[in-house]
């Protein structure tokens, strides 16, 4: 339960870090803010345990310093390949 919590908490405060530097505007509130950092917070631990291990295993941050920026660079990474998605789609 709490580490439920924590990816809550990481996922707002990383999403939110996140809108805020990304270029333009990203549509949401903040269900899909905390919605998008917790998706950051495991993609960017997931990259981060390929990077230092060489292996791919899925994994999220911890409610840390690093853990809160290695979040925001997967939440980044994130808002840039879903803008990626939503133009290549018809409408």
């Amino acid at each position: 339960m709490i580490n439920v919590i924590s990816w809550i908490i990481l996922g707002f405060i990383a999403g939110a870090i996140a809108k805020a530097i990304y270029p333009g505007r990203q549509g949401g509130g903040i269900f899909a803010t905390t919605l998008l950092g917790i998706i950051g917070a495991f993609v960017g631990g997931t990259l981060l345990n390929l990077l230092q291990t060489g292996s791919f295993a899925l994994g999220s941050s911890s409610l840390s310093i690093p853990g809160i920026f290695v979040a925001i660079i997967g939440a980044i990474l994130f808002i840039f390949l879903w803008g990626l998605v939503t133009k290549l789609l018809p409408r």
